[in-house]
């Protein structure tokens, strides 16, 4: 199983919207997607203590923030960073490229802050918020979404190999 960068992960979702029905992503947004991706993939590759990213997750004031990825995009604000075409996404395993579209599909019908406001609700955020780094582990990723995912669907991810 493969460890990405975010910034492969944060393009994939780019790649995904679509400007002309007004699909866009903020950072905020695209921050909460990739930390969502993220806990999916932890809980998916139960067995394996490799992130979906090497980048560390960090819990801040609204949420599960990648620092890199946050200083990417933060000039563009609250506004939506414009989406990406063309890439070729075949680095990118068939099946965690699935994980991907569903965490797309389920979480972004949702606005940036409904997910911002979802972190705050669980224990990945709650837990990491009050240490003193402030870093959210794939373990706690895995712990908590290993519990919120059909064992179905899990084992699914592990047939696929």
């Amino acid at each position: 199983m493969k460890i990405y960068s975010v910034d492969i992960i944060a393009d994939y979702f780019r790649s995904r919207t679509d400007a002309d029905v007004g699909d866009l992503i903020s950072n905020l947004k695209l921050q909460k997607l990739c930390y969502y991706a993220a806990g999916v993939m932890a809980a998916a590759r139960q067995n394996d203590d490799r992130p979906l990213f090497a980048e560390r997750i960090e819990a801040w004031q609204h949420g599960p923030v990648v620092p890199s990825l946050y200083h990417s995009f933060k000039e563009y604000g609250s506004n939506g960073i414009p989406p990406i075409t063309g890439v070729d996404f075949s680095e990118i395993d068939a099946r965690d490229r699935t994980v991907l579209d569903d965490v797309y599909n389920y979480y972004g019908q949702y606005s940036a802050w409904k997910l911002r406001n979802m972190t705050h609700e669980e224990a990945p955020w709650l837990n990491a918020y009050e240490q003193a780094d402030g870093t959210i582990t794939t373990a706690a990723l895995r712990e908590f979404f290993i519990g919120e995912f059909d064992e179905d669907y899990l084992k699914s991810y592990q047939s696929a190999a």
